[in-house]
């Protein structure tokens, strides 16, 4: 079974998701990730990748594996402003690798 981390950036922007069929949909991918499901799933290079969630507005979870069974979830958004996430994501992704944030 994998281990899943969250960021503080990720837990700060699902309590913003208002919508409860989308937060039901992207935890029940957290929980099938867990055991090696990541299912409809990008890499966006570098280590980073992109779960994508198809429900509401195009959800998406951005992760990366650090060391060898730890996933982190770095942050989210929706399909609206994701290239704007896939950057933050690369930052606290740089972040985690270089120690700047606390593993």
């Amino acid at each position: 079974m994998n281990k899943i981390k969250q960021t503080t950036e990720f837990k700060q922007w699902f309590k913003t998701v208002k919508d409860p069929i989308a937060k039901i949909a992207m935890t029940k991918r957290i929980e099938r990730a867990m055991i090696g499901n990541f299912g409809d799933y990008k890499s966006l290079g570098g280590g980073l990748y992109e779960m994508r969630i198809n429900t509401g507005k195009g959800y998406r979870i951005y992760y990366a594996q650090h060391g060898e069974i730890i996933y982190i979830l770095l942050n989210g958004g929706d399909k609206s402003k994701q290239q704007a996430d896939i950057e933050k994501a690369k930052v606290i992704l740089a972040d985690i690798k270089t120690g700047k944030i606390i593993k």
